[in-house]
């Protein structure tokens, strides 16, 4: 799909993730009924409700075009994407900062063509900042109520580099060693796929992850990031790619430069 193509496509995926985040908020307002996965991790009735606003609405959007969705995925669910096109959605990323209620959990949409992401969709819906992007020069920030900015990565700081980590999953060794390797001026720590978003409008400039992650976790910052100018590699340079078995990625490093 050429980028006009997926670019044409962003205002109905900004406007399901908006919906899907009301309906998150909804929720959220009014306390957490919070379950358990098979794989340990909490989910709550809020994650089911947004996939199933989600889900249909993309259906409805690219008819035939296979959605991969967490809770469809965990309960067994999982669609033919050997056609190489695929939606890949996460519909509460971060349900441990939804459960701390720290507001930073998002709605992750993101479209994949050939193991790459080519359009994707970051909304926050507790502090109502929504990062979208479809190709490069696409990115763009929304706040609640006011319009679109454009953003883009920064050149990297002679004084040295912003890294932005997990708030919810340790460091440990391999980061440190990785991390050895350049001049780091300071840390931050975000939660879910706002990570991505932090390098994507200039706040950070590297975002290593050593750990497990999903490639519904990535795929929709992973987006953002490269319409902002920014690119997400394996630790030996190779890209990230989607559309694994397992839905499981491996390390990767995001850097805004």
């Amino acid at each position: 799909m050429p980028h006009a193509a997926a670019a044409s496509l962003l205002p109905t995926v900004r406007t399901i993730a908006h919906e899907a985040g009301q309906v998150i908020l909804r929720f959220y307002n009014d306390g957490i009924d919070v379950a358990t996965k098979l794989d340990g991790s909490p989910v709550t009735q809020a994650d089911h409700a947004a996939e199933a606003v989600i889900v249909p609405a993309l259906n409805h959007l690219l008819p035939g075009i296979p959605v991969v969705a967490e809770e469809a995925t965990a309960a067994g669910h999982r669609p033919d994407i050997s056609g190489g096109r695929f939606w890949l959605v996460d519909p509460l990323d971060g349900t441990k900062e939804f459960i701390s209620r720290n507001g930073e959990f998002t709605v992750n949409i993101a479209l994949v063509e050939d193991g790459r992401p080519v359009l994707g969709v970051v909304y926050a819906p507790a502090t109502g900042d929504l990062y979208a992007g479809a190709g490069p020069g696409t990115a763009v920030h929304w706040v609640e109520g006011r319009h679109d900015y454009p953003i883009h990565v920064r050149p990297r700081p002679a004084e040295g580099l912003t890294v932005v980590a997990s708030r919810s999953h340790g460091s440990g060794p391999a980061l440190e060693t990785f991390l050895a390797g350049y001049p780091v001026k300071e840390r931050i720590t975000c939660g879910s796929s706002l990570k991505f978003c932090a390098l994507a409008c200039g706040k950070a400039d590297l975002y290593p992850r050593f750990g497990p992650t999903s490639e519904w976790d990535t795929a929709a910052g992973h987006a953002v990031l490269i319409a902002a100018g920014g690119r997400v590699e394996q630790p030996d340079g190779s890209p990230l790619v989607y559309g694994k078995a397992d839905v499981l990625n491996p390390d990767f490093v995001a850097y805004g430069w």
